[in-house]
């Protein structure tokens, strides 16, 4: 699971990130507002934590654009501020829980738990279909005539991003960026290598290349 931690204290955003990595997270990190909202519109993460006193950008103007921008990931806010009338504005600009400051790893982690089984039952029965194609992303399953074929997580998240797009270019380094995350050292070359392991896997010819470019996927698999 992908966690996007906004945090612009270095010792807690690096103390948290080990306990998170160590509990089998991963996790990128923004210390900044605007790199906050930068990151978590990409929609690769599962969950966001969001400390709400940020550099150039608070945590709750950060959180109301991304909720206004569409995205339904879940966020919980990390703050020192425990007025009640603080907590109703965090959760009114759409946060999905709130830790306040110091608080223990264990209830971060159980509220990290909570927020995943939460997010699972969301997705219960979540399918797209197109191009021939039904894909639960939950699962990483895809139906293509009387077949299921099971995809990695990687496949999946990259199949599921070319549905999503259905005929429109997608370059290869937003491919890298929603596919493997912001801030990952994975070469570029990993783009080209998948796509070529979802073509075999699905043994379909509509996963076009547009060279120097990157790919899409066209809405029929009769393509030569």
């Amino acid at each position: 699971m992908k966690l996007l931690l906004v945090e612009d204290e270095c010792k807690l955003s690096g103390a948290l990130a080990h306990i998170l990595k160590r509990s089998g997270y991963s996790v990128d990190i923004a210390e900044d507002g605007n790199t906050g909202l930068e990151m978590a519109a990409t929609g690769f993460y599962d969950i966001i934590i969001l400390d709400r006193m940020l550099p150039v950008r608070n945590g709750i103007s950060l959180l109301k654009e991304f909720r206004s921008l569409g995205f339904n990931t879940p966020v919980l806010i990390l703050t020192a501020k425990d007025s009640q009338n603080d907590l109703i504005e965090g959760l009114d600009a759409g946060a999905d829980d709130y830790v306040v400051k110091p608080f223990s790893t264990d209830e971060l982690l159980a509220r990290l738990r909570a927020l995943t089984r939460r997010k699972s039952k969301d997705f219960v029965g979540d399918t797209i279909s197109a191009a021939g194609l039904t894909l639960n992303p939950l699962r990483g399953d895809v139906v293509k005539g009387n077949s299921v074929i099971h995809l990695s997580v990687k496949e999946s998240l990259l199949l599921d991003l070319l549905m999503r797009n259905l005929g429109q270019v997608i370059t290869k380094e937003r491919i890298l960026e929603k596919v493997w995350g912001y801030n990952s050292d994975t070469d570029i070359a990993s783009v080209d290598l998948y796509i070529h392991y979802l073509r075999k896997k699905l043994g379909v010819k509509n996963i076009i290349t547009v060279r120097g470019v990157g790919y899409y996927l066209h809405g029929a698999n009769d393509v030569q």
